[in-house]
């Protein structure tokens, strides 16, 4: 005669289970959100001098714009550089481009953060450029 146990009922040491527990998974959210609360600072820092860099570019492209206009015209009067960099969709949203003082043998250009940048970039609020080539910043680090 066959005994209870043996005809249908499954004993569990015999059946293998698969799958995560609630505290694994919960150690992989912890871990996760460890490694993001890291990360984004760090992600936003680069984003944030890597627009900066482009900036400083755009300001070294107006500086040889004037210079050549000069070389021609001698006198920075009546230059009015068209910048392909300062138009971009990305650069237009966070910089203004501005020329603060415009005379016949002077000039300052100047880049001014707005929008997204001018939250995530306060260190850097504004960069500029005269006709001698002086670079000022709202931090001497910035350049």
């Amino acid at each position: 005669m066959m005994s209870w146990k043996k005809m249908g009922a499954v004993r569990r040491s015999d059946s293998t289970q698969s799958g995560f527990t609630l505290i694994e998974v919960m150690i992989v959210v912890v871990v996760i959100g460890i490694l993001a609360a890291i990360a984004f600072p760090s992600y936003t820092a680069y984003v944030t001098r890597s627009y900066r860099d482009s900036a400083k570019g755009c300001l070294s492209e107006y500086v040889q714009f004037m210079e050549r206009y000069y070389s021609t015209n001698l006198t920075y009067l009546g230059a009015a550089p068209v910048l392909g960099c300062s138009t971009e969709a990305d650069m237009e949203n966070r910089y203004v481009f501005t020329v603060d003082t415009l005379a016949q043998s002077t000039y300052t250009a100047k880049a001014t953060v707005r929008g997204v940048q001018q939250s995530n970039d306060t260190k850097c609020g504004s960069l500029s450029i005269n006709h001698l080539g002086v670079k000022t910043a709202s931090d001497a680090s910035c350049w």
